[in-house]
């Protein structure tokens, strides 16, 4: 029985393994994620657009409607702008 002890793992051997072990877990555990979202089809698309108010399909009556509607501007100066606009020829 003393040949038992020649064959003992060191410090590193034991070091090595457990790395061994916590990546082999992190590998199964990303491949089931990943196999999740592939059989769900979730993806994640993300969209920026611009509010609202600030799109170019409004007119410019539209966005000062929209500014006299949020209090941005008062009735008085509603009507002097739309006024102005509506005086002014369109390109």
């Amino acid at each position: 029985m003393m040949f038992w002890s020649d064959h003992d793992m060191g410090g590193w051997g034991y070091a090595g393994m457990a790395i061994g072990m916590v990546l082999f877990w992190i590998l199964i555990i990303v491949g089931i994620v990943a196999l999740v979202r592939y059989t769900t089809g979730a993806t994640q698309t993300r969209v920026i657009s611009a509010p609202p108010h600030y799109s170019d399909y409004e007119t410019p009556e539209q966005l000062l409607a929209g500014r006299f509607a949020r209090g941005e501007i008062d009735e008085t100066e509603y009507r002097q702008r739309l006024d102005v606009l509506r005086s002014t020829p369109h390109h």
